[in-house]
């Protein structure tokens, strides 16, 4: 946790500086603007624009790598960025190199290494897979949501580091909410969790979590930069937010709707995986079970995102609550069924 906590301030000043970047290049343009339309002729401010247009360009081959860029190339290095510009998806300020910002996904690998190694051990030390009870549940849980922000920073075509603030925070808050209120000592399984399908399930489950809570953290973004979006277009703000250095809303719904579909495919897995492995335990494919039930309110709510998003036109801040209150839904499972619901699958080990 310390790391993470590393890691989160890490994040955190590159959201700062990205603030300091957005700020200035706001100033810049109105000092530039005020001083070419009070002192130079009309020739004059043709040349300004001129410059101003090929700053612009050359600031933005500067930040590939730092944002990132797919097309173009470090102009010291020549090296060609595997990101593609966030001013390609629509960022209206440039972002250059930040030392935070490697700092942070650094510290996030050292994290999840440590990370790994625990869960590993406490599996060990069981004798099975670590996630039998809420704890070792959130363990893992939170040890797959790093590992799909990894994963997606490596094969993503967009740069998606400035999550990361998001990402390290959530499980921050997950992990210390499990040590200090989930923790248990390792204990035996109870002969219905005895199965095979304990490693296919809830791996399955976990997995599409990972999903889900990339998608909440992309809709949480695409909230805010909605907002500063509609400001900026009324003229009510001026582009001083660290949210002017990163890609707009409607390539972060894009981005949240495709990480969604990905998780909701899981889910359905895990959905009937569920029902195969009740029948195996129970002799009934499904119970009405309180966790049953809220695992198919779960399903129903992101097929209602999906379908909406896709056929009823149901775009901006409308889909985004509905991947918030979809991941929402995810943690009322987790959390208060396990917890104040008595079932089949009351397994939270407290």
């Amino acid at each position: 946790m310390a790391v993470y906590a590393i890691a989160f301030i890490a994040f955190s000043i590159d959201l700062a500086r990205r603030g300091a970047a957005a700020a200035k290049a706001a100033d810049d343009a109105a000092a530039l603007a005020g001083g070419v339309a009070a002192e130079q002729p009309a020739a004059e401010r043709e040349k300004v624009g001129v410059l101003q247009a090929a700053s612009a360009k050359a600031a933005a081959q500067a930040a590939a790598g730092g944002t990132g860029t797919a097309s173009g190339s470090d102009a010291s290095t020549g090296r060609v960025s595997r990101w593609r510009s966030a001013t390609a998806d629509g960022a209206s300020v440039a972002y250059g190199r930040s030392p935070a910002l490697r700092v942070g996904v650094a510290m996030t690998v050292v994290a999840w290494l440590l990370h790994l190694s625990a869960t590993v051990l406490r599996g060990f030390a069981a004798g099975r897979v670590p996630w039998a009870n809420m704890y070792e549940f959130a363990l893992t849980g939170t040890l797959i949501i790093t590992t799909v922000f990894l994963v997606v920073l490596v094969v993503a075509k967009h740069d998606l580091r400035f999550l990361g603030t998001f990402v390290t925070g959530l499980v921050l808050v997950l992990l210390g909410v499990a040590t200090v209120n989930f923790y248990v000592s390792v204990v035996p399984l109870p002969p219905a969790l005895q199965s095979i399908w304990l490693v296919i399930h809830v791996f399955v489950a976990t997995a599409s979590v990972g999903f889900f809570a990339l998608s909440f953290a992309l809709s949480v973004v695409q909230l805010m930069q909605s907002r500063r979006e509609s400001l900026v277009a009324s003229a009510k703000a001026a582009k001083k937010s660290f949210l002017a250095t990163l890609p707009d809303s409607v390539t972060l719904e894009n981005l949240a709707y495709r990480v969604t579909i990905v998780g909701f495919i899981l889910w359905t897995f895990t959905l009937m995986a569920g029902a195969i492995w009740a029948e195996n335990a129970w002799g009934r494919y499904w119970g009405w079970d309180t966790k049953e039930v809220w695992t198919f309110i779960i399903w129903v709510v992101y097929a209602g995102y999906i379908h909406a998003r896709a056929t009823r036109g149901w775009r901006g801040s409308r889909s985004a609550w509905l991947a918030i209150i979809g991941f929402s839904t995810v943690l009322f499972n987790f959390t208060v069924v396990n917890l104040f619901f008595k079932g089949l699958h009351a397994y939270s080990g407290l």
